[in-house]
């Protein structure tokens, strides 16, 4: 079974992709909102606790995101070490989901598959550009944040040319230039490499 990563920036679209794949059947493993629950694993809860400080969780329980999104992205040395706690319990989680898939093929979408190296344990990568203009445009009709905000976190990603030299396959998410035939081809050309390799 071979491993595929998507990928690509903020506003990109590769949560539109991969909803293509999914509709062919690919099983889909989301590593960004897989995130969200493990942060509340006890033993990554207390990690991240003893990293960041009470502050982390709500009284309740809640994981704080964007209190500690503030902390942790005006400092580098504690993003990452946040990351040392998030990305390899992340790598565990999709080596279970992946032992429990069928297909042909599975994929793994994730914003920082290249930023975080992880793409390193993948069999191929693709990558979904947009223009930045239009990329913003979609965070700003999406999630209603500011200009400023946006530019912020595009500043802490891989520009779509560091992404495009690890990628083996392009996807151009422009709206001139339809996705889905562009999705047919690549799964085309996946299979048929599965059946080569046979």
């Amino acid at each position: 079974m071979l491993k595929v990563g998507i990928t690509g920036g903020i506003g990109a679209g590769k949560s539109t992709v991969a909803k293509v794949f999914q509709l062919l059947g690919i099983p889909l493993y989301n590593a960004d909102e897989r995130a969200k629950l493990l942060v509340y694993n006890p033993i990554i809860r207390t990690q991240i606790v003893d990293l960041l400080g009470s502050k982390s969780y709500s009284q309740e329980g809640v994981y704080e995101n964007k209190w500690i999104a503030s902390r942790v992205f005006q400092k580098p040395e504690l993003l990452s070490k946040l990351n040392s706690i998030i990305h390899p319990a992340i790598a565990q989680d999709f080596s279970q989901w992946q032992s429990e898939q069928t297909s042909a093929y599975v994929l793994k979408e994730a914003a920082l598959l290249v930023e975080a190296g992880s793409f390193r344990e993948l069999d191929y990568l693709i990558v979904v550009t947009a223009p930045e203009q239009l990329k913003i445009n979609r965070v700003q009709a999406r999630d209603g944040r500011t200009l400023e905000q946006i530019k912020a976190i595009i500043a802490k990603q891989c520009s779509d040319e560091e992404k495009i030299l690890h990628a083996d396959f392009l996807i151009t998410n422009d709206e001139q230039q339809m996705v889905i035939p562009q999705v047919i081809k690549i799964h085309r050309l996946l299979l048929q490499h599965l059946q080569s390799i046979k």
